[in-house]
């Protein structure tokens, strides 16, 4: 299982499935090779519902930004 946390705050957002975190890693941008954090807008959401990004996916990300206009995530593996 794979967790994605609220960066500034270490705020758990949800799980996600491989699938997910692979478009994640697919679609938005690394600094490098071992990168697991991203920033988000309502742009960054709204071209990935349009390159087909998973519902539930959007769904999460999109309550977790509520009330701010850029979120930071991060992501690990769960034991």
């Amino acid at each position: 299982m794979i967790e994605l946390r609220n960066k500034q705050t270490s705020s758990p957002i949800g799980s996600i499935t491989q699938e997910q975190l692979a478009f994640l890693v697919g679609f938005l941008e690394e600094e490098s090779e071992d990168d697991q954090d991203y920033w988000l807008n309502p742009e960054t959401l709204e071209l990935m519902r349009e390159a087909g990004a998973d519902a539930g996916l959007l769904a999460m990300l999109t309550q977790a930004m509520t009330g701010s206009e850029e979120l930071e995530i991060e992501w690990t593996k769960a034991a």
